[in-house]
């Protein structure tokens, strides 16, 4: 497919050729639920804790006689039915990240272009250039009509470009190292740079 180069100013800088193998491809939902999920798991801290009755600072001693009192037998203050007792099966730090093929994560990123595509919220720029300043670059992308987009470049990103945008609310900019699933689909317009696809294409080819 073919799509029209833009300027960070509006105007036009030519076409490029998008591969069909990344932008032509029809998006499946499960695809992408897969490699999101994937994604959110291993970003998932896994420090939530609790004490077990083993943990929890209380006398062993036994807190009354076994037989006699008509009351439920009880070994220790530290058992979960007493309050301040350690919890029963609490959660514990662990990991919740699970492993998915690195053939399907890159079947994830190739479906997700292909979503940005068939919506029409793909845009093509000649490249990610600023002067640094913030309310330049803010009118330029207020004026393109850009409300949440993720701008992806190449290898290395404009560090003026970076510095100008980091107090644009809605705006992001990664290299396409960084590229992933969930920034694409929680963004509303994906905006590439061509040395952005070049990169992609030879990451994902």
């Amino acid at each position: 497919m073919k799509l029209d180069v833009i300027t960070m100013d509006g105007g036009t800088s030519g076409s490029v050729e998008l591969s069909d193998d990344l932008f032509g491809l029809e998006p499946r939902a499960d695809i992408l639920h897969r490699v999101v999920r994937w994604q959110r798991n291993n970003a998932q801290a896994g420090t939530h804790k609790v004490k077990t009755r083993s943990e929890v600072k209380y006398s062993t001693k036994k807190i009354y006689r076994q037989k006699g009192t008509g009351g439920a037998r009880h070994g220790a203050r530290s058992a979960p039915i007493f309050r301040g007792g350690g919890v029963y099966k609490g959660p514990v730090v662990r990991s919740h990240g699970h492993e998915l093929t690195k053939k399907f994560r890159k079947l994830g990123l190739k479906h997700a272009l292909s979503a940005k595509a068939k919506a029409g919220a793909l845009v093509v720029i000649d490249e990610a250039a600023s002067e640094g300043k913030t309310s330049a670059l803010a009118k330029q992308v207020k004026s393109l009509g850009w409300k949440r987009a993720l701008i992806i470049d190449g290898a290395d990103v404009n560090e003026n470009f970076v510095q100008a945008s980091r107090n644009i609310e809605g705006l992001d900019i990664l290299p396409s190292a960084g590229a992933n699933v969930y920034d694409i689909l929680k963004r509303d317009t994906l905006v590439l740079t061509k040395a952005g696809v070049e990169a992609l294409e030879a990451r994902l080819k």
